[in-house]
């Protein structure tokens, strides 16, 4: 059964993305009137890339657990089994 739930595991690691990058646009659109700095553009400081790619990190994290933590829950409520590992592995 855990095979089976790779596909949807990857359709669901798409939809984070995209709802991810939604949720990214508007956060931004309340912290800056400018569109975010790419790491690479010359004429913005290092406060204003840093802090995007921590916003934006926090964000797609959280989106993509979210999901895919839904997702498991609904493949157990349609299949009876857990898509992943029970209990975190022993270090």
């Amino acid at each position: 059964m855990k095979l089976l739930y790779k596909p949807i595991g990857i359709l669901l690691g798409i939809l984070a993305g995209l709802l991810g990058r939604k949720a990214f646009d508007f956060v931004w659109t309340k912290l800056d009137d400018e569109e975010p700095p790419e790491p690479t553009t010359e004429e913005t400081s290092w406060r204003r890339v840093l802090a995007a790619a921590a916003v934006q990190g926090v964000i797609f994290r959280t989106t993509r657990v979210a999901v895919d933590r839904y997702g498991a829950i609904a493949w157990r409520h349609i299949t009876g089994t857990w898509p992943g590992e029970k209990r975190p592995d022993p270090d």
